[in-house]
């Protein structure tokens, strides 16, 4: 039963994370709140973290068997992956993303600004982003499955994993309509998560 009921909390907090969003929700929260949208985005990742705090407490405070150990030299893979795992995300983060506009800081900062309508950017491809188009996302399933000691971690990670990857897919429909085509063209040349590997042909 307690299975059961995290794994059903976590479902509802990765739907909620994800219909928070979703262009359904921002556009009309763009429309309902004019310039003081600004604000939303810093809104939303504190909303998430104020609902993962006490979520991920509630988990690791779980009794759950121990079905996996690691013994010498699987703790060395493991340190080693999470390791890269982090350095991806980190580097990817700070580098080849806006850190700022992930916060909402930067939003905050145009606040009140004559902020001039502009077409999207050119597309990054350059770095990380030039080997897999989501490593973020990649460092993420990495390190998840590194965390797994118990039965509630394979729980957690399925469902974690599965958000991850349908989170991208609706992230990918996003990007084809802000760039159109050269994002169609970057689709096919780089994979969307497991390095030197092609992406199948649109």
């Amino acid at each position: 039963m307690n299975y059961l009921l995290v794994t059903l909390l976590w479902i509802a907090y990765c739907v909620l994370h994800s219909y928070l969003i979703s262009m359904t929700v921002t556009s009309a929260a763009s429309r309902l709140l004019r310039r003081y949208y600004a604000f939303y985005r810093l809104f939303y990742v504190a909303l998430s973290l104020v609902l993962l705090i006490p979520l991920l407490d509630y988990t690791a405070q779980m009794k759950s068997e121990v079905i996996v150990t690691y013994g010498h030299p699987l703790s060395v893979v493991r340190h080693g992956l999470m390791g890269a795992a982090l350095l991806l995300f980190f580097w990817a983060f700070f580098f080849d993303y806006d850190s700022l506009s992930f916060f909402g800081i930067r939003q905050m900062l145009d606040f009140g600004k004559a902020v001039e309508s502009k077409p999207p950017g050119a597309l990054k491809r350059k770095g990380l982003l030039g080997v897999t188009r989501h490593p973020m996302y990649l460092a993420l399933i990495v390190y998840l499955w590194c965390q797994t000691f118990r039965t509630v971690d394979v729980i957690l990670n399925t469902v974690l994993t599965i958000y991850v990857i349908v989170g991208t897919w609706l992230e990918e429909k996003k990007l084809v309509l802000e760039f159109g085509d050269s994002y169609r063209k970057y689709q096919r040349e780089v994979p969307m998560l497991i390095p030197f590997t092609k992406a199948k042909a649109r």
